[in-house]
Protein backbone atom coordinates (compact mmCIF):
# COMPACT_ATOMS: atom_id res chain seq x y z
CA UNK A 1 0.00 0.00 0.00
CA UNK A 2 2.83 2.37 0.78
CA UNK A 3 4.52 1.69 -2.34
CA UNK A 4 0.98 2.37 -4.51
CA UNK A 5 0.90 5.58 -2.24
CA UNK A 6 4.16 6.65 -3.31
CA UNK A 7 3.21 6.23 -6.42
CA UNK A 8 0.53 8.76 -6.74
CA UNK A 9 2.03 11.25 -5.00
CA UNK A 10 4.87 10.72 -7.74
CA UNK A 11 2.24 11.35 -10.34
CA UNK A 12 0.73 14.37 -8.70
CA UNK A 13 4.13 16.18 -8.63
CA UNK A 14 4.75 15.47 -12.13
CA UNK A 15 1.26 16.75 -12.92
CA UNK A 16 1.75 20.10 -10.91
CA UNK A 17 5.29 20.23 -12.75
CA UNK A 18 3.42 19.65 -16.03
CA UNK A 19 1.14 22.44 -15.46
CA UNK A 20 3.45 25.08 -14.04
CA UNK A 21 5.68 24.84 -17.02
CA UNK A 22 2.63 24.55 -19.13
CA UNK A 23 2.60 28.33 -17.97
CA UNK A 24 5.98 28.74 -19.66
CA UNK A 25 5.23 26.61 -23.28
CA UNK A 26 2.31 29.38 -24.18
CA UNK A 27 1.91 29.58 -27.77
CA UNK A 28 3.21 32.75 -28.13
CA UNK A 29 6.36 31.16 -27.20
CA UNK A 30 6.72 28.36 -30.44
CA UNK A 31 7.28 30.25 -33.66
CA UNK A 32 5.80 29.50 -36.61
CA UNK A 33 6.51 25.91 -37.12
CA UNK A 34 5.67 24.99 -33.50
CA UNK A 35 9.00 24.57 -32.22
CA UNK A 36 10.10 25.82 -28.50
CA UNK A 37 13.80 25.91 -28.22
CA UNK A 38 14.99 25.26 -24.26
CA UNK A 39 19.08 24.85 -23.48
CA UNK A 40 20.94 25.45 -20.36
CA UNK A 41 22.02 23.61 -17.48
CA UNK A 42 22.56 19.45 -17.73
CA UNK A 43 21.45 19.18 -13.61
CA UNK A 44 17.47 20.44 -15.00
CA UNK A 45 18.23 18.15 -18.46
CA UNK A 46 16.60 14.94 -17.32
CA UNK A 47 13.22 16.32 -16.15
CA UNK A 48 12.72 19.08 -19.19
CA UNK A 49 13.55 16.49 -20.87
CA UNK A 50 10.52 14.03 -19.71
CA UNK A 51 8.25 17.02 -19.35
CA UNK A 52 8.77 17.87 -22.74
CA UNK A 53 8.13 14.59 -23.96
CA UNK A 54 4.42 15.02 -22.62
CA UNK A 55 3.93 18.79 -23.46
CA UNK A 56 4.80 17.74 -27.07
CA UNK A 57 2.44 14.78 -26.94
CA UNK A 58 -0.53 17.16 -24.97
CA UNK A 59 0.21 19.91 -27.62
CA UNK A 60 1.86 19.19 -31.29
CA UNK A 61 4.14 21.18 -30.47
CA UNK A 62 8.07 20.42 -31.24
CA UNK A 63 10.53 20.70 -28.18
CA UNK A 64 13.90 20.98 -28.50
CA UNK A 65 15.90 20.50 -25.08
CA UNK A 66 19.85 21.35 -25.04
CA UNK A 67 22.69 21.01 -22.56
CA UNK A 68 24.95 23.65 -22.78
CA UNK A 69 25.04 24.74 -18.76
CA UNK A 70 23.47 27.12 -17.38
CA UNK A 71 26.04 30.20 -18.34
CA UNK A 72 25.81 28.79 -21.74
CA UNK A 73 22.28 28.57 -21.51
CA UNK A 74 21.52 32.17 -20.43
CA UNK A 75 23.80 33.33 -23.15
CA UNK A 76 21.86 32.08 -25.85
CA UNK A 77 18.63 33.36 -24.28
CA UNK A 78 20.08 36.35 -23.81
CA UNK A 79 21.25 36.55 -28.02
CA UNK A 80 17.36 35.52 -28.29
CA UNK A 81 18.52 31.90 -29.95
CA UNK A 82 15.90 30.20 -27.01
CA UNK A 83 12.75 30.28 -25.66
CA UNK A 84 13.36 29.06 -22.33
CA UNK A 85 16.67 28.72 -20.27
CA UNK A 86 17.10 25.84 -17.71
CA UNK A 87 19.68 26.97 -14.78
CA UNK A 88 20.82 25.48 -12.11
CA UNK A 89 21.08 29.37 -10.07
CA UNK A 90 19.56 32.19 -10.57
CA UNK A 91 20.27 34.77 -12.91
CA UNK A 92 23.56 36.72 -12.67
CA UNK A 93 23.47 40.65 -13.09
CA UNK A 94 25.49 40.23 -16.07
CA UNK A 95 23.21 38.09 -17.62
CA UNK A 96 20.13 40.51 -16.60
CA UNK A 97 21.83 43.39 -18.07
CA UNK A 98 22.82 41.16 -21.18
CA UNK A 99 19.14 40.16 -21.36
CA UNK A 100 18.11 43.89 -21.06
CA UNK A 101 20.58 44.98 -23.88
CA UNK A 102 19.27 42.50 -26.22
CA UNK A 103 15.64 43.84 -25.43
CA UNK A 104 15.07 40.28 -24.12
CA UNK A 105 12.01 40.24 -21.50
CA UNK A 106 12.06 36.94 -18.75
CA UNK A 107 10.37 35.57 -15.90
CA UNK A 108 12.29 34.09 -13.59
CA UNK A 109 10.35 30.46 -12.79
CA UNK A 110 11.49 28.31 -10.17
CA UNK A 111 10.65 24.76 -10.74
CA UNK A 112 12.45 22.17 -8.82
CA UNK A 113 15.64 22.56 -6.11
CA UNK A 114 18.78 20.47 -6.14
CA UNK A 115 20.93 19.08 -3.79
CA UNK A 116 24.14 16.98 -2.65
CA UNK A 117 24.16 14.88 -0.33
CA UNK A 118 27.08 12.98 1.98
CA UNK A 119 26.44 10.15 3.63
CA UNK A 120 29.47 8.61 5.48
CA UNK A 121 29.04 4.76 6.73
Amino acid sequence: MQRFSDSIRARVRVAGFLTALAGCFSPVVADAAGLIKIDGSSTVYPITEAVAEEFQIATGNRVTVGISGTGGGFKRFCRGETDISNASRPILREEMTACAQAGVKYIELPVAYDAITVVVS
